[in-house]
């Protein structure tokens, strides 16, 4: 970027000479330099007024247009030779003026209005700047392309809409033109123009200086190269978010053989390669294509091309092959200007190559997210200019070489997410004496960062990032020593220690702390120093103690550590400012204090995994906010409140694994948020029916568990509603009626993309594979449809077979007669398959040996027939427990011919054993009373001594506590009155 604004200033100043030769005895005047000599001439005068009366003028920039003189009005140069306007300058200003010597400021606010055609009468008029201000999104006026002197034009993101009028083609004076419309460092979107064609370029033969970003070109994308192509003088050509498709891959004739800068960014080129006619332009100092939607590889580069390039940004594409030929070339140039090189987040392999270090001139090396491999080339260290050099996320390996130490001009040190080991020491940052920025990772955890303890680094970091690394189990020292620290990310990094005092005031400015999983101890502070800190994680730790309140912290986040005691009552007064709530998996107790209804910028509450009891309380409006609830595993009870059902922002509601009660449908008629994607109320004691309303009021689901409730009725076809679902869990229940033959076409389980939340940990319990397992961040990866333990019934609907993504079916212990679906195999990518405990019958369809994802399969207790098959997946299935129960299946593996009855299947036979193990166990209960009983008071009863020993113990204890108690007693009265006193 810096790059980028040099050549942009170099060539402006290159226009502006231009202008000046245009006008050789022009000057710019301004409200501060009021030296022309012929004075304002009235005609003019008169039609600024004009222009004037039709903008507004909020700010009263134009206040200083009175008077005789308009030579010296704001924003208006006039030529000193003949007193003719030819300068008018009212871009808005980038900052704030002080009034006085108090603090007050006034920030310049954006012209608007019309524009009038007044300006025609400035017919010496060659420079109009109106850039950055607001026109609202009104065209651009046809008579611009009227003012014939025109060597210099900008309203670049000034609002203007619609049609580009082709009249500006008319301006053959023009040197440079700039109407762009996008920036991607602005946060809001402006309004843009557009053109059917750019045909009008054509007239603008002197052009130099062309910026059309965020022009919508969609319907000039297939001839823009050949327009362009006409203007023999162009230096710089901006592209970006055009709405361009196309990129030729081939072009005969290049007219524009002095291009300096091209840049097409933010297209989408739909695959297309790098042409190589891009890389035949030795002029191009400035080459950026990202990010394009571009593949293939890095076109060859000739001897001799592109030594003048000094930025190449192709970063957020496709491209990939290797990048040795590419230095090679750039390692034949004489004196290669190459400073910047922006390569990430692409597909390119292989090693970074040697001949890196022969592109001397290098600042930037970004070679992030892509799939290099091998170590750090030993040849880097002949990049002394060096001061970005980043190759997070590849996969480079081996130790990390010292000579980086030597790179002196270092200020950003990227490697994080890589396969590195060996050890990290002091040396690796001998002469880094301007790094601020530092980041390292190994995902193996076999690199050692390890130095000395008392180590003074020669630098000074704004943020440190060290995750899954081994640092000593001690508290890295030499943090205490970084004072300029705004971030401090050391995550898994094998620290067992207490965290020091010295943390807590070690920087005015620190923002964002992360210490999670690590094995850190002790206690938090009740209270902070210094009222900065933003963000503090953590998570899975052993940290004990109540929790404490610190009231500048927005991002809490304490999971998976020993913290006891109440959730303190003023945790809504005292922590307003929280956004994020994390507590997960602690011992907290205690009730959920009703403060938390102030906490109203509060966006995502954990509390899951803790001995939290009592009623959910009913105060929840207030926190309009709130996305994500997770109260799961506690000791709830009561109803769900209508308050926190109705939030209307709410996309995640987790309950589960509590004690509450009520009718469902009560709870879902409170839901107003048309964005809630994962309801998770399962295992609580909730009654009633699946309301019909729900695939209607409900339709943004993509995770739906209600396990283990006490609910009834049919599953109602409006689930088909849900079309998003892929986590679908009713087991549990008594549920009754057939399948809805509908949920066959749930798009969900066909092709999905869960929501997923980058703030917090999302956690739920699944059963999969006849095991329950808790998932971490991957719910949104998981299929599943589970209606087993339910009184279901008739044949399994075949539209079933259609839910291609479907990971795990389970319809277990129902009632479901009938064949198994012929087409069954179509479910590639079913890993658990458990039809167990129901009536079907027939044989076992030849196409389930299609399944290779297929890993559990349960077919037991049914009344299944034929031959087991043998092919592909069921050579894996030897187990005779998958096909116990069906006496007419036959084939290996062998079956047993003698089966036990399971359960849940006789009533009878469990009522029989329970009836026996009763009689066993109160048998039990009687014989050790009377054994016990007689073999302690019996044996004293007989023996005499015994009985004297037993009774002179038994005083003496008493004699003992009696003494202990009152001196306790009279230590305690002391303590009182000196307290009084």
């Amino acid at each position: 970027m810096a790059i980028m604004k040099t050549t942009f200033l170099l060539s402006l100043n290159f226009l502006l000479l231009l202008t000046e030769l245009i006008s050789l005895e022009a000057i710019w005047s301004n409200s501060s330099a009021g030296n022309s000599t012929m004075g304002c001439i009235e005609m003019e005068r008169e039609a600024l007024l004009k222009f004037k009366e039709g903008l507004d003028d909020p700010s009263r920039r134009l206040s200083s247009w009175v008077g005789k003189d308009c030579c010296n009005w704001l924003g208006v140069g006039c030529s000193n030779r003949t007193g003719n306007i030819i300068k008018l300058d009212l871009k808005r200003p980038f900052f704030c003026d002080q009034i006085s010597s108090n603090t007050s400021t006034v920030c310049w606010k954006p012209l608007s209005g019309v524009l009038s055609p007044s300006l025609l009468e400035l017919k010496y008029l060659n420079y109009l700047d109106l850039s950055y201000n607001d026109f609202q999104g009104i065209p651009i006026p046809n008579f611009i392309g009227s003012l014939n002197m025109l060597s210099y034009l900008n309203f670049s993101y000034a609002s203007f809409a619609g049609m580009i009028p082709p009249q500006l083609g008319n301006l053959s004076n023009l040197l440079y033109l700039d109407l762009s419309a996008f920036d991607e460092h602005l946060p809001l979107p402006l309004p843009t123009p557009s053109t059917s064609n750019l045909n009008w370029l054509s007239g603008l033969s002197s052009l130099q200086y062309l910026n059309l970003n965020g022009v919508n070109l969609s319907e000039a994308t297939t001839d823009w190269l050949q327009t362009v192509n006409l203007l023999p003088s162009l230096l710089e050509l901006h592209l970006s978010n055009c709405e361009l498709n196309y990129l030729p891959q081939s072009f005969s004739s290049l007219n524009f053989t002095s291009l300096s800068v091209l840049e097409l960014s933010y297209n989408d080129f739909n695959s297309s390669s790098v042409p190589q006619w891009m890389f035949n332009i030795t002029s191009l100092t400035n080459l950026k294509l990202s990010p394009c939607n571009l593949s293939g590889s890095i076109p060859k580069i000739a001897k001799g091309k592109l030594c003048n390039l000094r930025t190449l940004d192709l970063s957020y594409n496709h491209i990939s092959g290797e990048i040795t030929e590419f230095f090679q070339a750039l390692s034949e140039c004489s004196n290669s200007s190459l400073e910047e090189l922006n390569l990430g987040w692409n597909q390119l392999i292989g090693n970074i190559p040697h001949s890196l270090g022969y592109v001397k001139s290098l600042r930037k090396l970004q070679l992030f997210s892509n799939a290099f491999s091998g170590s750090i080339p030993s040849s880097i260290q002949n990049l002394s200019r060096l001061e970005i050099l980043d190759l997070e996320l590849n996969m480079m390996n081996g130790t990390i070489p010292e000579l980086i130490g030597q790179l002196s001009e270092l200020r950003v040190l990227h490697l994080v997410e890589n396969y590195w080991q060996g050890i990290m020491t002091e040396t690796h940052f001998l002469n880094l004496t301007k790094l601020n920025g530092f980041s390292l990772s190994s995902y193996r955890n076999l690199l050692v960062f390890n130095v000395t303890r008392d180590w003074i680094p020669p630098f000074s970091l704004q943020y440190v990032n060290i995750l899954d690394c081994q640092l000593n189990p001690t508290f890295p020292t030499w943090l205490r020593t970084q004072k300029e620290l705004t971030e401090i990310h050391l995550v898994n990094t094998t620290i067992s220690d207490t965290i020091p005092n010295w943390l807590w005031n070690l920087s005015s400015q620190l923002e964002v702390l992360d210490l999670s999983q690590n094995k850190l101890m002790g206690n938090l502070p009740k209270s902070l120093n210094f009222s900065s800190l933003d963000s503090v994680h953590l998570d899975f730790n052993h940290l004990v103690g109540p929790l404490p309140l610190w009231p500048s912290v927005t991002r809490f986040s304490l999971r998976s550590n020993l913290l006891s005691g109440p959730i303190p009552i003023r945790i809504g007064l005292e922590m307003s400012q929280l956004t994020v709530l994390d507590l997960s998996d602690n011992l907290l107790n205690g009730s959920i204090p009703s403060s938390i209804n102030g906490l109203t910028d509060l966006g995502f509450l954990l509390l899951s995994n803790n001995h939290l009891s009592g009623n959910i309380h009913n105060h929840w409006k207030s926190m309009q906010n709130l996305l994500y609830i997770d109260l799961s595993k506690n000791n709830l009870f009561g109803d769900i409140p209508s308050s926190m059902c109705s939030l209307p922002s709410l996309s995640w509601l987790q309950l589960s694994n509590n004690n509450l009660s009520g009718n469902l449908s009560f709870c879902l008629k409170f839901v107003s948020s048309i964005s809630l994607s994962t309801l998770d109320l399962g295992e609580n004691r909730l009654s009633g029916t699946i309301p019909k309303w729900i695939g209607e009021r409900l339709s943004s689901l993509t995770i739906l568990r209600l396990r283990g409730n006490m609910l009834f009725g049919r599953i109602p076809k409006q689930l088909c509603g849900m079309t998003n679902i892929h986590v679908l869990d009713l087991a549990h229940n008594n549920f009754s009626g057939s399948i809805p033959s509908c949920l066959g076409s749930l798009a969900g389980y066909k092709n999905f993309n869960g929501t997923i939340f980058p703030e917090i940990t999302e956690h739920m319990d699944l059963v999969v594979k006849g095991r329950q397992y808790e998932y971490y961040n991957q719910i949104s990866n998981v299929s599943l449809m589970d209606f087993s333990k339910n009184s279901l019934s008739g044949e399994i609907p075949t539209e079933l077979t259609n839910l291609t993504l479907l990971n795990s079916l389970n319809l277990s212990w129902n009632q479901f007669t009938g064949k198994i679906p012929e087409n069954i195999g179509a479910l590639h990518q079913l890993e658990t398959l458990d039809l167990s405990n129901n009536h079907l019958s027939g044989h076992i369809p030849p196409s389930m040996s299609s399944m290779t994802f297929l890993s559990h399969l349960n077919l037991s207790y049914n009344n299944l027939s034929g031959e087991i098959p043998s092919s592909n997946q069921f050579q894996t299935f030897n187990d005779p427990s998958i096909y116990v129960g069906n006496p007419q299946l036959y084939g290996p593996p062998p079956l047993p011919t003698i089966f036990s009855i399971p359960s849940d299947r006789s009533a009878e036979h469990k009522d029989g054993e329970d009836r026996f193990e009763k009689l066993w166990f109160y048998l039990s209960i009687a014989l050790g009373f009377i054994v016990g009983f007689w073999a302690v008071c019996g044996s004293l009863l007989i023996k005499k001594s015994w009985r004297n020993a037993y009774f002179r113990f038994a005083g003496k204890m008493k004699d003992r506590l009696l003494v202990v108690i009152a001196v306790n007693m009279a230590h305690l009265q002391r303590k009182i009155q000196a307290e009084k006193h």
